[in-house]
């Protein structure tokens, strides 16, 4: 048993690897991401800011944690294209034949995806400190923050992989990511939800980014969390779990 899964972590090292590689080697990828949540920010606080009423003085402090996640959304994009060229150019297949754990494969790809995230993550951070976001959290709260974008980052990964496997052709495999991307619009991300008509209203105050978003805000705040974080992580957990069963199963397909 320890053997087995010895194997399996060196596997999936050297697959993760693999892609890392191919991340750095053209950084344009982190680049392109890192482009539009960071316009989105520096459009929504310096255009639009003014008129925004959010009911604080600093508004890249509330605007930030929906900034994060738009990065995040346009980020697993990446994965999907990737495993969908994987598979149109038989490489799957090729290490399927190969005396390597099979899922090593895919979950090179979703690890990929969290740490090419994670930098995505710190510099669009960097980014909002230079235009004045300050945060009042310690390390602890810090450390949730970062395990909540994590655990956000795999549950969309993990979907992701579904439409990359699932795919017919390169646009099909990425367009899924759009909806996710325009969804933190339709949340406390940008707005209060109290400002919106009451059929908006509701539909904001009951998807997950909400919920995510205002777990981060209060968190990097120091203000109390309140049942936010809880609602957060399930939404995040549940998506994690449902879209990992479907994206192994489809994966397996193509392994047939």
């Amino acid at each position: 048993m320890e053997t087995a899964k010895n194997h399996f972590l060196s596997d999936m090292g050297v697959m993760l690897g693999r892609s890392m590689r191919h991340i750095f080697r053209s950084m344009d990828t982190i680049i392109t991401v890192c482009i539009t949540p960071i316009a989105l920010m520096l459009l929504f606080v310096y255009v639009f800011g003014g008129a925004i009423q959010a009911g604080t003085d600093n508004y890249v402090n509330y605007l930030l944690p929906g900034i994060l996640l738009i990065a995040i959304a346009s980020g697993i994009s990446y994965t999907a294209y990737r495993l969908f060229l994987d598979k149109q150019r038989g490489i799957i297949e090729r290490f399927h034949s190969m005396p390597i754990a099979r899922s090593a494969v895919l979950w090179g790809h979703v690890l990929t995806s969290v740490v090419s995230n994670v930098i995505t993550v710190v510099i669009i951070v960097l980014i909002a400190l230079a235009m004045g976001f300050r945060s009042s959290a310690g390390i602890l709260p810090w450390l949730a923050v970062a395990g909540i974008l994590v655990l956000f980052t795999l549950a969309l990964t993990w979907v992701a992989a579904i439409a990359g496997l699932s795919a017919k052709s390169v646009e099909g495999a990425s367009a899924f990511s759009y909806p996710l991307i325009f969804l933190p619009f339709i949340s406390s991300a940008f707005v209060p939800t109290d400002s919106m008509p009451r059929v908006v209203r509701v539909f904001a105050e009951n998807q997950p980014v909400t919920s995510i978003v205002e777990a981060i805000r209060a968190l990097l705040s120091g203000q109390p969390v309140g049942h936010d974080i809880w609602v957060a992580l399930a939404w995040c957990v549940g998506i994690m779990l449902v879209a990992y069963i479907f994206a192994i199963r489809a994966y397996k397909r193509k392994g047939v």
